[in-house]
């Protein structure tokens, strides 16, 4: 690489001959289902099922390797809350390189630990992805370390733009590729392989709209640092977007565009429950504006990247539920019934010979609203949809049972 804002096909192929060896040649399925939903042949390139959980192996273990045998024996230092800390911690493993990983201190704990079992040493440091950053640069500047940086660097967006050729390979008749943005290497080293390859093929990016970085900076055409982020896609929760892939992106990527948190959520919830695929929130934003219509795109072969599947599961437990409210398989019921026993039991022996599950109970006695000698009683009940909702509440009706049904 003749300089930094060099990063050629070259640079990809010869990535992709070094990483052949650790990374795996991740799957690109079709889905008859998300195609249906959006008017497009969609295809899902499942980066969640790549080593370590997410494509962040193929940069890592790329820089890495390019390191000369005085960085090597002096060992490498990284910033990152999860999948970046876990592709450096194996890529170093394999390389025989001592890594130190810095990890805001709200880290999920699952990622702290995969990360040491990875072979990395961990510290907590900071509230912030920002702070921990500065606490990695200045131990590796101190301690004579090699910085590796998560997206701004060409080596790792190399690595990254792997996953283009792969791409190319499994499918020559692409016309869009819709990739998720954080800082950028991602889709830096992607469009940059794809456009060699098939010049006329499109690349969409895509950005939590709490932390739309990267759309903000090329719309205003300089980086714009963002002062707030607010998304469960931490993965590309990324305020600053580096100078290297700011321009990249401005060169090679044709479109950029945003989700919501409710989207992000919806998709998740789809791709477990019809595609049977498990993604973290970062890893499904690119799903996401397919299924939203944000990409412009009809009747074309779209292939949508699902970048990780490191999702924290308290997260994943919510996302299952809200998209089970959302199809009225999971509803709330709330009753006013007599305090004394019997009550509740023939109205929970009814939801039984209905086949409605009851997923939790809440009781309350107290509350100035409710009438001395009564309760009020919380069921969260998993039914067969509308109509076993219909079906309880004219139950509930014909009983003469004060309630309210909230859907």
């Amino acid at each position: 690489m003749t300089n930094e804002f060099m990063v050629t096909y070259n640079d990809i192929e010869e990535a992709s001959r070094i990483i052949g060896q650790v990374a795996k040649k991740t799957p690109l399925e079709h889905s008859n289902t998300f195609s249906r939903i959006s008017g497009n042949n969609v295809y899902l390139k499942l980066e969640n099922l790549q080593t370590t959980g997410s494509f962040k192996i193929r940069g890592a273990y790329n820089r890495i390797y390019h390191l000369d045998q005085n960085q090597r024996k002096n060992g490498v230092v990284a910033s990152s809350a999860g999948n970046h800390a876990q592709g450096v911690a194996y890529a170093s493993t394999l390389m025989g390189v001592e890594s130190t990983i810095f990890m805001p201190v709200f880290t999920p704990p699952s990622k702290i630990v995969a990360t040491k079992n990875y072979g990395a040493k961990v510290v907590l440091s900071g509230e912030s992805y920002d702070e921990a950053f500065k606490s990695a640069i200045e131990y590796a500047e101190k301690n004579n370390k090699t910085f590796i940086h998560p997206f701004n660097d060409p080596y790792v967006i190399a690595g990254q733009g792997t996953i283009g050729i792969e791409i190319y390979e499994q499918l020559k008749d692409v016309d869009a590729v819709v990739v998720p943005i954080g800082g950028g290497g991602l889709i830096s080293g992607i469009a940059i392989a794809l456009k060699h390859l098939k010049k006329d093929v499109k690349i969409i990016g895509v950005e939590a709209e709490g932390a739309q970085s990267m759309k903000l900076s090329v719309e205003r055409n300089q980086i714009v640092p963002l002062v707030n982020l607010n998304t469960i896609a931490d993965g590309i929760a990324v305020k600053i977007p580096g100078p290297l892939t700011f321009e990249l992106v401005k060169i090679y990527v044709d479109k950029l565009v945003t989700v919501t948190d409710e989207e992000i959520s919806r998709a998740m919830y789809l791709l477990l429950t019809r595609g049977k695929i498990v993604a973290e929130p970062a890893g499904a934003v690119s799903l996401a504006a397919v299924l939203f219509n944000k990409i412009g795109l009809k009747n074309k072969n779209v292939v949508a990247l699902i970048s990780g599947g490191n999702v924290d599961y308290g997260l994943l437990g919510q996302v299952l539920e809200k998209g089970l409210i959302e199809e009225k398989m999971m509803t709330k019921v709330i009753l006013i019934i007599p305090d004394k026993p019997g009550s509740l039991k023939k109205i929970l022996t009814y939801l039984s010979e209905k086949q409605v599950n009851v997923h939790d109970i809440f009781v309350e006695r107290t509350s100035k609203d409710i009438p001395a000698g009564m309760a009020r009683i919380i069921l969260w009940v998993r039914t067969l949809g509308n109509e076993s909702i219909r079906e309880i509440d004219d139950y509930l009706t014909k009983e003469n049972i004060a309630h309210r049904i909230e859907e």
